[in-house]
């Protein structure tokens, strides 16, 4: 007949593998999770690294004679003395058709 000591040991060694178990399931689960997030916040921060270093560029083109001339030219029609400026106006005899209300 086996022992009542053993049998007692045994089932106090079976629950205690068993919490360990799961709380190493546990954590590992979670730490699979943060490292998502993690790669998912890196790769988001090397966007918007790209995108700042983009916008650095274009901000030192701007500030430089060509880039305020060029800018000048394309959002307020400017041009230089002596050029000319062509304005160009399509007229078609193309109709939308009526709706009917």
């Amino acid at each position: 007949m086996v022992r009542l000591r053993w049998v007692m040991a045994l089932a106090v060694l079976g629950v205690v593998l068993a919490i360990i178990g799961t709380g190493t399931f546990i954590e590992l689960r979670r730490a699979s999770r943060l490292k998502t997030l993690v790669d998912t916040r890196m790769e988001e921060l090397v966007r918007l690294s790209r995108t700042i270093q983009e916008l650095q560029g274009q901000l030192r083109y701007l500030q430089t004679p060509e880039g305020i001339a060029r800018r000048a030219r394309q959002e307020f029609n400017l041009a230089f003395p002596g050029e000319r400026i062509y304005r160009i106006e399509i007229q078609s005899e193309d109709r939308l058709p009526q709706q009917d209300p």
